[in-house]
Protein backbone atom coordinates (compact mmCIF):
# COMPACT_ATOMS: atom_id res chain seq x y z
CA UNK A 1 0.00 0.00 0.00
CA UNK A 2 1.60 3.46 -0.67
CA UNK A 3 1.73 6.57 1.66
CA UNK A 4 0.32 9.42 0.37
CA UNK A 5 2.92 12.28 0.28
CA UNK A 6 0.69 15.15 2.08
CA UNK A 7 0.46 12.69 5.09
CA UNK A 8 3.99 12.34 5.78
CA UNK A 9 4.27 14.67 8.62
CA UNK A 10 3.98 17.76 10.29
CA UNK A 11 5.32 20.40 7.52
CA UNK A 12 9.05 21.36 8.39
CA UNK A 13 8.54 25.37 9.16
CA UNK A 14 6.34 23.99 12.43
CA UNK A 15 9.60 21.58 13.45
CA UNK A 16 12.08 24.86 12.49
CA UNK A 17 10.08 27.19 14.90
CA UNK A 18 10.00 24.24 17.75
CA UNK A 19 13.75 23.27 17.55
CA UNK A 20 14.07 27.54 17.85
CA UNK A 21 11.74 26.90 20.94
CA UNK A 22 13.91 24.54 22.48
CA UNK A 23 17.26 25.89 21.55
CA UNK A 24 16.11 28.65 23.86
CA UNK A 25 15.20 26.64 26.56
CA UNK A 26 18.56 25.03 26.21
CA UNK A 27 20.41 28.19 26.65
CA UNK A 28 19.02 29.34 29.61
CA UNK A 29 21.11 27.95 32.95
CA UNK A 30 19.33 27.62 36.25
CA UNK A 31 20.47 27.85 39.81
CA UNK A 32 19.20 26.53 42.52
CA UNK A 33 19.19 29.43 45.26
CA UNK A 34 17.86 27.25 48.48
CA UNK A 35 15.25 24.29 49.34
CA UNK A 36 13.62 23.86 52.50
CA UNK A 37 11.31 21.74 54.12
CA UNK A 38 7.90 22.67 55.16
CA UNK A 39 5.27 21.22 57.34
CA UNK A 40 1.51 21.32 57.31
CA UNK A 41 -0.43 20.07 60.37
CA UNK A 42 -2.93 17.97 59.08
CA UNK A 43 -5.98 15.74 61.46
CA UNK A 44 -3.51 12.69 61.34
CA UNK A 45 0.12 14.65 62.03
CA UNK A 46 2.36 16.76 60.03
CA UNK A 47 2.27 16.41 56.43
CA UNK A 48 6.00 17.44 54.71
CA UNK A 49 6.38 19.12 51.64
CA UNK A 50 9.74 20.74 49.79
CA UNK A 51 9.92 24.46 48.95
CA UNK A 52 12.25 25.69 46.29
CA UNK A 53 13.79 28.84 44.94
CA UNK A 54 15.41 28.85 41.58
CA UNK A 55 17.02 32.03 39.16
CA UNK A 56 17.07 31.13 35.26
CA UNK A 57 19.34 33.18 33.07
CA UNK A 58 20.74 33.53 29.34
CA UNK A 59 23.95 35.07 30.87
CA UNK A 60 22.95 37.53 28.33
CA UNK A 61 20.75 40.29 30.46
CA UNK A 62 17.60 37.94 30.95
CA UNK A 63 17.03 36.71 34.34
CA UNK A 64 13.94 35.74 36.12
CA UNK A 65 13.10 34.14 39.71
CA UNK A 66 10.44 31.72 40.71
CA UNK A 67 9.15 29.45 43.67
CA UNK A 68 7.56 26.27 43.70
CA UNK A 69 6.23 23.69 46.32
CA UNK A 70 5.69 19.61 46.19
CA UNK A 71 5.92 17.09 48.03
CA UNK A 72 9.20 15.84 46.15
CA UNK A 73 12.33 18.04 46.04
CA UNK A 74 12.70 17.43 42.20
CA UNK A 75 9.04 18.54 41.43
CA UNK A 76 9.47 21.74 43.71
CA UNK A 77 13.06 22.40 41.48
CA UNK A 78 10.77 21.68 38.59
CA UNK A 79 7.66 23.88 39.46
CA UNK A 80 10.03 26.74 40.40
CA UNK A 81 12.28 26.35 36.96
CA UNK A 82 8.67 27.00 35.13
CA UNK A 83 7.93 30.08 37.59
CA UNK A 84 11.50 31.56 36.91
CA UNK A 85 11.08 30.91 32.96
CA UNK A 86 7.64 32.68 32.62
CA UNK A 87 9.06 35.49 35.09
CA UNK A 88 11.89 36.71 32.58
CA UNK A 89 13.20 40.26 32.49
CA UNK A 90 15.71 41.97 30.59
CA UNK A 91 18.28 43.96 32.35
CA UNK A 92 20.40 46.60 30.33
CA UNK A 93 24.30 45.94 30.72
CA UNK A 94 27.36 47.98 30.32
CA UNK A 95 30.16 46.46 27.93
CA UNK A 96 28.05 42.93 29.20
CA UNK A 97 29.99 42.52 32.28
CA UNK A 98 28.76 45.18 34.68
CA UNK A 99 25.33 47.92 35.36
CA UNK A 100 25.05 51.24 34.21
CA UNK A 101 24.53 52.82 37.21
CA UNK A 102 24.28 52.45 40.80
CA UNK A 103 20.92 51.06 41.95
CA UNK A 104 19.07 50.07 45.14
CA UNK A 105 16.00 47.69 45.66
CA UNK A 106 13.19 47.10 48.91
CA UNK A 107 10.95 44.12 48.90
CA UNK A 108 9.58 44.06 52.75
CA UNK A 109 12.38 43.68 54.98
CA UNK A 110 14.87 43.27 52.44
CA UNK A 111 17.32 46.37 50.91
CA UNK A 112 19.64 46.00 48.74
CA UNK A 113 22.35 48.18 47.03
CA UNK A 114 23.87 47.19 43.69
CA UNK A 115 27.24 49.14 42.47
CA UNK A 116 28.75 49.00 39.38
CA UNK A 117 32.35 48.12 39.46
CA UNK A 118 35.58 47.76 36.83
CA UNK A 119 36.80 45.06 35.04
CA UNK A 120 38.32 42.35 37.20
CA UNK A 121 36.55 43.16 40.10
CA UNK A 122 34.45 39.79 40.21
CA UNK A 123 30.73 39.21 41.76
CA UNK A 124 31.05 40.46 45.33
CA UNK A 125 28.05 39.30 46.62
CA UNK A 126 26.06 37.19 49.42
CA UNK A 127 24.10 34.06 48.30
CA UNK A 128 20.85 34.52 46.65
CA UNK A 129 22.38 37.52 45.29
CA UNK A 130 24.78 35.78 43.43
CA UNK A 131 23.13 33.52 41.92
CA UNK A 132 21.32 36.64 40.72
CA UNK A 133 24.23 37.64 38.93
CA UNK A 134 25.32 34.96 37.96
CA UNK A 135 22.83 33.47 35.39
CA UNK A 136 22.13 36.99 34.56
CA UNK A 137 25.69 37.59 32.65
CA UNK A 138 27.40 40.18 35.28
CA UNK A 139 31.18 39.64 35.70
CA UNK A 140 31.80 42.51 37.61
CA UNK A 141 29.54 43.60 40.47
CA UNK A 142 29.74 44.89 43.87
CA UNK A 143 26.35 44.40 46.11
CA UNK A 144 25.22 44.73 49.92
CA UNK A 145 21.95 43.89 51.41
CA UNK A 146 20.70 44.96 54.69
CA UNK A 147 17.89 44.17 57.09
CA UNK A 148 17.31 40.57 56.26
CA UNK A 149 19.33 36.94 54.76
CA UNK A 150 15.33 35.90 53.75
CA UNK A 151 16.35 34.33 50.60
CA UNK A 152 12.80 35.04 49.00
CA UNK A 153 13.44 39.16 50.22
CA UNK A 154 16.52 39.13 49.05
CA UNK A 155 15.62 37.57 45.69
CA UNK A 156 12.96 40.06 45.32
CA UNK A 157 14.66 43.64 46.42
CA UNK A 158 17.53 42.39 44.03
CA UNK A 159 14.75 42.32 41.05
CA UNK A 160 13.35 45.65 42.33
CA UNK A 161 16.68 47.43 41.71
CA UNK A 162 17.43 45.37 38.56
CA UNK A 163 13.75 46.84 36.93
CA UNK A 164 14.91 50.27 37.97
CA UNK A 165 17.93 50.32 35.79
CA UNK A 166 18.13 52.78 32.43
CA UNK A 167 20.79 52.49 30.00
CA UNK A 168 21.90 55.64 28.20
CA UNK A 169 20.18 54.47 25.08
CA UNK A 170 16.83 54.46 27.32
CA UNK A 171 17.25 57.92 28.92
CA UNK A 172 18.05 59.55 25.74
CA UNK A 173 14.88 58.28 24.05
CA UNK A 174 12.70 59.42 26.85
CA UNK A 175 14.40 62.80 27.07
CA UNK A 176 14.33 63.02 22.64
CA UNK A 177 17.56 63.52 22.62
CA UNK A 178 20.75 61.38 20.88
CA UNK A 179 23.24 58.93 23.21
CA UNK A 180 26.10 61.06 22.27
CA UNK A 181 24.89 64.46 23.73
CA UNK A 182 23.97 62.80 26.97
CA UNK A 183 27.71 61.13 27.73
CA UNK A 184 29.30 64.04 25.60
CA UNK A 185 28.08 66.90 28.18
CA UNK A 186 29.17 64.34 30.75
CA UNK A 187 33.18 64.25 29.54
CA UNK A 188 32.74 67.71 28.79
CA UNK A 189 31.71 68.54 32.44
CA UNK A 190 34.34 66.59 33.96
CA UNK A 191 37.38 68.18 31.59
CA UNK A 192 36.12 71.81 33.11
CA UNK A 193 36.38 70.43 36.18
CA UNK A 194 39.65 69.33 35.83
CA UNK A 195 41.09 72.57 34.14
CA UNK A 196 39.16 74.55 36.97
Amino acid sequence: MARSPSGSGRPPRERGGRDRERDEENELKDKLVTINRVAKVVKGGRRFAFAAIVVVGDQRGRVGHGAGKAREVPEAIRKATEAAKRGLIRVPLRDGRTLHHDVRGRFGAGKVTLRAAPAGTGIIAGGPMRAVFETLGIKDIVAKSVGTSNPHNMIKATFVALEKLNSPRMVATRRGKKVGDLLGRRDGDQSAEAAA
